[in-house]
C-alpha cells in the first residue's frame, strides 16, 4: 500500500502529474477503512461500489482532457446526518438505522456535480448532539492519535477519518463547535462557515438557526477548496445568502503582514491547560514573527454562552425532532393500540439519553410560564455576544483563542458528568452564536502526543481572513503529525 498524501495539495499534484489515478487514492482509503477501522469507528457506511465508480470516471475524465474541478477524484468521508439518495443516513440514530433517503443533501450533490469521490457515511454523536463522540447507537468513535481518547464531537468521525488517512477529506457540521472541536482533538483544519454561507438542504436539522455544514481536511488548502464547493446560494433553504464564494485558495501565502489579530485574553486564563496555553502563545509568537500586529480584544458576554447555547440549541431540537413520532418515517414501536403510546415508545425506544436529556430540556424552556425567564434570556444573551464580536472586529481582523481548554480527554472521563462535557465547548460556542466563521488549525502537540489547534473568528463572510491566517499558522507549524499507527504503516 502506499503511503497516504501528507496534504490535500500533495494529493493534488500527484493526481493532475499522473503519478497517481483517483482509482488508486479510493483503493488505497477502501483499504485503510477495512484494516484500521474497526478499530476507530470513524465510518458507519462505506460505499465501495460507488466510490469505485466515480473514481473509474473521473480517471476516464483525466484521460480525455475534460476540464476538470479541485475535487475531481478526490476521495471524500461525508458526515451522516448529511442525506444521500439510496445511501443509509442514520444521524448515528437507532430511530434511522435502516433510514435511505430518496435524494441527497445540496452539499452532497454538489460534492457529486464536483467530481468528488464519497467513501461513505461518517459516524457522529446520535443526532449531531455531542462534544465527545460516545453518543453515537453503533459505537463510540476513537481518536487515531490514542484509541484510549475521545475524537471530540459531534463530526469525530469525519475528523478521525482524515486524521487516520481513511479518507483525505471530509464534510462535517458546526452547531456549537462540531467541526472546530474534533478537528483540534484529532489534528486537522475544520471550518465552522458564516451561517447562510453553505446550503443546510438535506442536513437533519439539530438547530436550525446554528447550523452550518463544515468542511475538514488536513491542510488549509483542503479546507479552503473543499468550502468553495460546498458554499453558495441554495432556492431550498431559505436561510442560504446570495453573498458570492471567493476562490479562496487563491490566497494561502500566509502573508499577515497587514493584519491585526485579536487575542482573546480571557480565554486563556483560569481552567486552560498549561499545554494548551503554551500552543497558542506560540502560535500568538508565530503570527508576529510573519509581521501581524498582535491585539488584545475582549468578549466580555461570551461566559454566558454555554448558557444559552444549551437552552437555545435545545429549544430548536425540540421542535426538530417532534417530526420523529413512530408514523411517517424512522423507528416504529409494535403492539401498540392508540397514537399516545406510539409517539411515547417510539421516541423511547429509538432515542438515545442524551437526545432525551436535549429534548426535554428544550420542551422544558419553552413551555408556558417558563418562556421569558429561559428561551427569552438566552436570546438577549445571543444578542450581546454578536454585539461584542461586532466591537472587538473594529480592533481586529481576526480573533484568536483555544479552541478547548485541553486536548482529548479519555473515552468515559466526562460521559456521566454532562455539564462537564457541555463545558467542552465554552471556546467555540460563542462563535456559533453570533453566526460568524472559525476555523481550528493544528498549532502543537501535548507531551502526551495529542493535537492541540488554535481557534481563529473573522467577521461574518470573510472567510478569507481565516484561511490567510491560517496558511500563516499552518507555515511556521506544518500539518500535525499522523498518529502513530498511520506512520508506521507508511514507513
Amino acid at each position: 500500500m502506499s503511503a497516504p498524501p501528507a496534504t490535500y495539495s500533495e494529493l493534488r499534484r500527484a493526481l493532475d502529474s499522473g503519478n497517481r489515478s483517483s482509482a488508486e487514492l479510493t483503493e488505497d482509503c477502501l483499504a485503510r477503512i477495512r484494516r484500521r477501522d474497526s478499530e476507530w469507528n470513524a465510518f458507519l457506511t462505506v460505499d465501495d461500489t460507488s466510490a469505485r465508480a466515480a473514481a473509474a470516471a473521473a480517471d476516464a475524465r483525466r484521460a480525455d482532457a475534460r476540464p476538470l474541478g479541485p475535487l475531481d477524484g478526490v476521495p471524500v468521508a461525508v458526515k451522516d446526518n448529511l442525506v444521500t439518495a439510496g445511501l443509509r443516513t442514520t444521524c448515528a440514530s437507532r430511530y434511522l438505522a435502516d433510514y435511505v433517503p430518496p435524494r441527497d443533501a445540496t452539499v452532497v450533490a454538489r460534492l457529486r456535480a464536483a467530481g468528488a469521490v464519497i467513501l461513505g457515511k461518517a459516524n457522529l454523536d446520535e443526532f449531531a448532539m455531542g462534544s465527545s463522540n460516545e453518543h453515537s447507537a453503533f459505537g463510540a468513535v476513537r481518536n487515531p492519535h490514542d484509541p484510549s481518547r475521545v475524537p471530540g464531537g459531534s463530526s469525530g468521525g469525519s475528523c478521525a477519518a482524515v486524521a487516520g488517512a481513511l479518507a483525505p477529506l471530509a464534510i462535517g457540521s458546526d452547531t456549537g463547535g462540531s467541526v472546530r472541536l474534533p478537528a483540534s482533538f484529532c489534528g486537522v483544519v475544520g471550518v465552522k462557515p458564516t451561517y447562510g454561507r453553505v446550503s443546510r438542504s438535506g442536513l437533519v436539522a439539530f438547530g436550525s438557526s446554528l447550523d452550518q455544514p463544515g468542511p475538514v481536511a488536513r491542510d488549509v488548502a483542503g479546507a479552503a477548496a473543499l468550502l468553495a464547493v460546498m458554499s453558495g446560494h441554495d432556492p431550498d433553504d431559505a436561510t442560504s445568502s446570495l453573498a458570492p464564494v471567493p476562490d479562496w485558495t487563491a490566497d494561502l501565502s500566509g502573508d499577515v503582514g497587514s493584519m491585526k489579530i485579536g487575542v482573546v485574553r480571557d480565554l486563556l486564563g483560569d481552567g486552560v491547560d498549561d499545554e494548551v496555553r503554551t500552543a497558542v502563545e506560540r502560535a500568538i509568537d508565530a503570527l508576529r514573527a510573519a509581521g501581524a500586529r498582535i491585539v488584545d480584544v475582549e468578549l466580555p458576554h461570551a461566559r454566558f454562552g454555554v448558557a444559552a447555547y444549551y437552552v437555545l440549541s435545545s429549544a430548536e431540537a425540540s421542535a426538530n425532532l417532534s417530526r420523529f413520532d413512530g408514523v411517517r418515517y424512522g423507528a416504529r414501536a409494535a403492539d401498540v393500540s392508540d397514537l399516545e403510546t406510539l409517539y411515547e415508545r417510539s421516541r423511547s425506544e429509538g432515542f438515545g439519553a442524551e437526545v432525551k436529556r436535549r429534548i426535554l430540556i428544550g420542551t422544558f424552556a419553552l413551555s408556558a410560564g417558563y418562556y421569558d425567564a429561559y428561551y427569552a434570556r438566552a436570546q438577549k444573551a445571543r444578542r450581546l455576544i454578536r454585539a461584542d464580536y461586532g466591537a472587538a472586529f473594529v480592533d481586529a481582523d481576526v480573533l484568536l483563542s483555544p479552541v478547548a481548554p485541553t486536548p482529548a480527554f479519555r473515552l468515559g472521563e466526562r460521559a456521566e458528568d454532562p455539564l462537564a462535557m457541555y463545558l467542552t465547548d465554552a471556546m467555540t460556542i460563542p462563535a456559533s452564536l453570533a453566526g460568524v466563521p472559525a476555523l481550528s488549525v493544528p498549532v502543537g502537540i501535548s507531551s502526551g502526543r495529542l493535537p492541540i489547534g488554535a481557534h481563529l473568528t473573522a467577521p461574518a463572510f470573510a472567510e478569507g481572513r481565516l484561511f490567510r491566517a491560517a496558511a500563516a499558522l499552518e507555515r511556521a507549524f506544518g500539518p500535525a503529525p499522523w498518529p502513530a499507527s498511520v506512520a508506521e504503516e507508511a514507513a
